[in-house]
């Protein structure tokens, strides 16, 4: 059971590194005026359109490892909060709320879209 609890350690430290650069990438993007109305394709932004989503996601899963050992009874429902995260920022808001605004003010987002996983981290198509 001890494993368990290092395993979603790690992962929850893996979650909040890859939030806060994501973060940090972006801040730092629009922040330069020369990318006034142009799309972040830099670090995990090339990889991934929503990267400080997906270490959301991956928060709350590591979470739920963590906590399943001690969890009995009832309390394994608490195990549902990763998917209900993961349903709201790729069904609900996040991704559903960003992706139209970016599509009407930035020309270049569809092309971006076409190459760039939407959540998970994968290599950008050609």
């Amino acid at each position: 059971a001890q494993t368990i609890h290092w395993v979603g350690l790690g992962v929850v430290c893996l979650a909040l590194l890859i939030e806060t650069l994501a973060d940090a990438q972006l801040a730092a993007f629009k922040k330069d005026p020369a990318n006034k109305g142009q799309v972040c394709e830099s670090g995990l932004w090339a990889w991934s359109r929503h990267p400080n989503y997906f270490g959301e996601i991956l928060l709350w899963s590591g979470i739920a490892v963590a906590a399943w050992p001690a969890l009995s009874g009832w309390q394994y429902v608490t195990l549902v909060s990763p998917l209900f995260v993961y349903w709201l920022l790729t069904r609900v808001s996040g991704g559903p709320t960003t992706e139209p605004h970016l599509q009407r003010t930035k020309p270049e987002y569809e092309a971006y879209k076409k190459r760039t996983s939407a959540y998970i981290p994968l290599p950008p198509k050609s």
